[in-house]
């Protein structure tokens, strides 16, 4: 077996476009900056075994995905961006939570934490070259693999 890193992300990916709060969906974490507007972006972070649920012959994997979620901060009026932005987190929770095996492709979104860090979102700020300020929300998306590697003596 191997991980299937385009299927995870494609499928964070269909939800996020799904949703119609997104002007812009990136496949990567954003190097400039995304413009005006919402955007969403997915990235790989960590990748490692799970020791708890792997057996003699295969080992379980835990890929953690990353969303980031950005909005111009000095979008106007100012006082809505918080609320767009914890509005598209939401959304985002509830339809991960609710595809708890992601399409079929993950044994499940490690929603409460079980094998580290569970589904949850982290808020802040970040500019870019040129100096545009972004209020961001990044998404913790913890996916558990059955028999992502197999083990040979």
């Amino acid at each position: 077996m191997s991980l299937d890193l385009l299927t995870y992300r494609n499928t964070a990916i269909s939800y996020a476009m799904a949703s119609g709060l997104f002007g812009n969906v990136l496949d990567h974490e954003p190097v400039s900056a995304p413009g005006s507007g919402l955007t969403a972006a997915f990235w790989v972070s960590r990748i490692g075994p799970v020791p708890i649920g792997s057996g003699l012959s295969a080992t379980t994997g835990r890929l953690q995905l990353m969303g980031r979620l950005l909005m111009p901060a000095d979008t106007e009026p100012q006082g809505d961006v918080d609320t767009a932005v914890t509005g598209a987190v939401d959304a985002l929770l509830t339809a991960y939570s609710g595809d708890f095996e992601f399409g079929g492709s993950v044994r499940c979104i490690d929603l409460l934490g079980a094998y580290g860090a569970s589904l949850q979102a982290e808020f802040g700020y970040t500019s870019f070259s040129g100096g545009t300020t972004y209020r961001v929300a990044t998404i913790t998306i913890p996916l558990i693999i059955n028999d992502a590697w197999t083990q040979v003596a």
